[in-house]
Order: C-alpha cells, then sequence, then structure tokens
C-alpha cells in the first residue's frame, strides 16, 4: 500500500471487519490505518491505559487517536483514527508534550 496523507476534510477515519469466504478480515481502511501509522504518522505516546495512542501528521500538525472502540471483540475490534484539537488531546494526553 503506498502511504499518502490524511486529507483536510477528514476527521475520522473508522476500520471494519469484514467476513470473507467465513473467515474475518480487516477491509481496506483497517489496511490503511495501518499504514498511515507505521508510515505516516508521528506517534508522540499512549495513554494511561496503554491502548489508546496519540499521533501527530507531520505535514500539517493535526493531532490523531487511535483507538479501538469495539472493546467487546477480540483485540479491541477494528481500529479507528479521530482528529482530535490540541486542547481535546492536552486533556488525555497531558503527560505528554503537544
Amino acid at each position: 500500500m503506498t502511504t499518502r496523507g490524511i486529507a483536510s476534510d477528514e476527521i475520522m477515519i473508522s476500520g471494519r471487519w469484514e467476513t470473507v469466504a467465513g473467515k474475518v478480515r480487516a477491509d481496506e481502511v483497517c489496511r490503511r490505518i495501518e499504514d498511515l501509522i507505521t508510515n505516516y504518522l508521528v506517534e508522540l505516546g499512549k495513554d494511561a491505559s496503554g491502548w489508546d495512542r496519540l499521533f501527530v501528521d507531520p505535514s500539517d500538525g493535526r493531532y490523531w487517536e487511535l483507538t479501538y472502540p469495539d472493546s467487546q471483540l477480540h483485540g479491541g475490534g477494528p481500529p479507528r483514527l479521530a482528529n482530535l484539537a490540541k486542547s481535546e488531546a492536552g486533556v488525555k494526553y497531558g503527560h505528554l508534550k503537544l
């Protein structure tokens, strides 16, 4: 997958799991999120739980939080990247230098 940035009008990127031939797998959006957090976004740190992670977009300075909102599913379910205002990031990730 070729890494491309995040469009300026995107505020949430939510992956899903899909069933193909009886097997559950990550959809294209899950794969995009993995590519973004591995090859594009810069990780700043984790929250107190260790599950949620904060990233910054190197091209525009926006903050992105990686969460797994379906905590009842194995591994927390599919990933979600949500854009956070600096003030929101500061509340949850105040221990990090923002």
